[in-house]
């Protein structure tokens, strides 16, 4: 505001001066000088003509900072006039400051939206039309689609995509639709779509994703977890076995073989049969995931199996000293694999039987609910739960934090559930670990 002031001082100071030339003037012409009025006057003519230029230059600088400021273009330089019209100016870098930093988050939103792998549309109604405000780039390579800005061309490239989002009437929907992909065989995507409004504008925005990219990272994921694991321990017991065999060799292959030396043999002879006998059950733990036959279903009541099951792990309870709580109240027909679902039972049992090692008062409950047609069987222990840093891991095959643990009853467990059309699924709660067996009722 001072810095204004000073220029409107100059401006009245420039006046004043002008005034006192005419002034000065007219004086010296009532008191006979000849020239001298005439000089005052040339020099009154040169400062109104540079009050002229002056106030001429302060309105055209006002004007290019307000146009540059409307038509939103700050590509201009105002640095050098901040001292006499610093509040103009200090507006003016203030929203440059903030297009600037727009541009910035443009730029890095853009970047992060042409790095993922869904394809996004997003699209802009105007004047009744939709037009592309956004296309991705792994959208326009999936589908080969030029970046048009118009709903027609686009259109004219992906006709099914734009009919289904056409028949919706531009609503939010979620669905699986099929698309011909580079003149190849169709593919199935999942779409979802969702409507805003932002400052009067609407928008419209269409996430596809493939669904064959998205089993394939699947498979591509559990296939490399599953390597890590068989090369973990393969090399486990081949590499004891090994080191083994070389010294046994060296042993044998002396002149002669000492007393020591064949109780050496016989030990590195008992240690290689411990770790085949280890790697010939893993190899028949992952035959048993590879290999899991088709549920052969029959009938049986909800109680039935959870008694079954209950009978074959009493002895064990009893010896722990675990209390057992069976609050089934229901009983429903189940149609399943009999033999398969106890082993399911069985293996969550023992699982929480183990995690209730370090308990003093070790308990274990039992309960079913049904909702929507399911049957919904809960075994619930007082156990310290499952780590957070583990929870994602405790369906892999072969993880195990039991020394003595093969790592596949609950993968194998969980397969079974699943070729029943159901699911297997665990949480923590109230100091309670809670695995569900999720079943459709018969």
């Amino acid at each position: 505001m001072l810095k204004s002031f000073k220029t409107y001082k100059l401006l009245f100071l420039r006046l004043l001066v002008i005034i006192f030339g005419i002034e000065f003037s007219i004086y010296l012409s009532k008191i006979n000088f000849v020239f001298a009025p005439i000089f005052g006057f040339l020099i009154v003519l040169l400062l109104i003509v540079e009050l002229y230029f002056y106030v001429k230059s302060i309105i055209l600088l006002y004007d290019k900072t307000i146009s540059s400021i409307i038509q939103n273009d700050f590509s201009s330089d105002f640095s050098k006039h901040k001292s006499n019209q610093n509040d103009l100016f200090q507006l003016y870098d203030l929203l440059k400051n903030k297009q600037n930093e727009q541009v910035s988050k443009d730029i890095i939103y853009t970047s992060i939206l042409n790095n993922i792998e869904t394809g996004i549309i997003i699209l802009k109604k105007e004047n009744n039309d939709w037009n592309v405000f956004l296309m991705n780039d792994y959208f326009s390579k999936y589908f080969s689609s030029p970046k048009v800005s118009k709903w027609t061309l686009l259109k004219s490239h992906l006709p099914s995509l734009c009919k289904v989002i056409e028949e919706q009437d531009f609503q939010e929907i979620k669905t699986s639709l099929e698309i011909r992909v580079n003149e190849q065989n169709t593919q199935t995507f999942v779409m979802q779509t969702s409507r805003t409004e932002i400052f009067e504008q609407d928008y419209f925005i269409v996430l596809l994703d493939s669904i064959q990219n998205v089993v394939e990272k699947k498979e591509k994921e559990a296939w490399v977890n599953l390597m890590k694991v068989i090369s973990h321990e393969l090399l486990n017991s081949i590499t004891p076995i090994r080191s083994i065999s070389q010294n046994l060799q060296e042993l044998v292959e002396q002149e002669t073989i000492s007393n020591d030396d064949l109780e050496d043999i016989k030990s590195g002879i008992g240690t290689m049969l411990r770790r085949s006998d280890l790697l010939q059950k893993f190899v028949e733990g992952y035959r048993k995931l590879a290999m899991l036959p088709s549920p052969k279903k029959e009938k049986i009541g909800l109680k039935q199996l959870i008694e079954n099951s209950l009978e074959v792990m009493n002895p064990l309870f009893k010896e722990k000293s675990v209390e057992v709580y069976n609050e089934i109240a229901i009983d429903r027909l189940l149609s399943v694999d009999v033999q398969q679902i106890e082993q399911v039972l069985i293996n969550l049992l023992t699982n929480s039987l183990h995690a209730l090692e370090n308990i003093e008062k070790k308990q274990i409950y039992i309960a079913a609910e049904i909702k929507e047609n399911r049957i919904f069987i809960q075994i619930s222990d007082n156990g310290n739960g499952i780590d957070k840093e583990i929870e994602n891991k405790v369906f892999l095959p072969f993880f195990t934090t039991r020394k003595e643990g093969a790592g596949i009853g609950l993968t194998l467990s969980k397969n079974i559930v699943e070729a029943h059309g159901g699911y297997l699924d665990f949480r923590n709660q109230n100091e309670k670990t809670t695995f569900v067996i999720c079943l459709i009722e018969d």
